[in-house]
């Protein structure tokens, strides 16, 4: 049978509020359901044209935005399967809330965060304890994602304050709806810098990086992934295993990510 009214309904919400749609027609979706952070489309778009290939199952449908706009959707009942956050606390907030298979939960992979500008920009910027961002920006903005919500803003917000530029630039700030948002602003020349996952600045030929965030000047970059409480596909299990096979790390590592899980041969 087709998918249940409620379900097709959250299914229109969901693909028309996230920032990069999937490109899959609706009337050929898969059942199982999958929210991701923006900033994994290209690696994990790979993995799952990949696993369709092998299994002969459908695509699966899979909604791309920010973590907090995801996570919030799926504390407000939207059937979804499978979720992969850009960060813990999103992970850790449907945890407390009892929406997730705790038994499932893995820490699937890291990223770092860099210092972006347009491909043409010969701008430069050290970053260090003490630079001066507010100064480099020479009146232009600095995109970043929701610094208060969105998993790539907290972290950006949190190595600007630990390295001391966060009170020059805070003003300066155009802040975006998720990362690969962020990207975008920079990719047309509408922001003068932005911080973003070094997997998106790799993913978009229109941006150049003018520098990596030291490690230790934010939280560790971690993406968790987990089987939803109420999922409903008999494949939510299955495809997660697959994202920790020998198959699906090239992808996530052709695009930047460590892969933080021992890989196996087989889901």
């Amino acid at each position: 049978m087709g998918l249940s009214m409620k379900r097709r309904e959250w299914l229109g919400l969901a693909f028309a509020t996230a920032v990069v749609p999937t490109t899959v027609p609706l009337a050929q979706a898969a059942t199982l359901l999958i929210f991701a952070a923006a900033s994994l489309k290209n690696a994990l778009d790979e993995v799952a044209t990949g696993w369709s290939k092998d299994t002969g199952k459908p695509m699966p449908r899979i909604s791309y935005a920010g973590s907090s706009a995801l996570a919030r959707q799926i504390e407000q009942g939207a059937p979804v399967d499978l979720f992969i956050s850009a960060d813990l606390d999103w992970m850790d907030y449907l945890a407390k809330k009892n929406l997730i298979k705790a038994d499932t939960r893995v820490n699937l992979l890291g990223n770092r965060i860099v210092l972006i500008a347009p491909r043409d920009s010969n701008a430069t910027v050290a970053i260090k304890q003490g630079f001066e961002l507010d100064k480099a920006l020479a009146g232009g903005k600095l995109a970043m994602a929701n610094v208060e919500a969105v998993p790539a803003g907290k972290y950006g917000k949190a190595a600007l304050e630990k390295l001391g530029a966060w009170r020059g630039v805070k003003d300066k700030v155009a802040q975006a709806e998720n990362v690969r948002a962020a990207l975008l602003l920079v990719a047309r020349g509408e922001a003068a810098f932005g911080i973003v996952y070094a997997t998106d600045a790799a993913a978009e030929p229109n941006v150049r990086i003018v520098g990596v965030f030291p490690e230790d000047s934010h939280p560790p970059i971690i993406y968790p992934a987990a089987v939803i409480k109420d999922a409903k596909s008999a494949d939510a299990t299955p495809f997660l295993d697959h994202l920790r096979t020998i198959r699906a790390r090239p992808a996530f590592e052709k695009q930047g990510f460590t892969v933080l899980v021992k890989s196996v041969t087989s889901a």
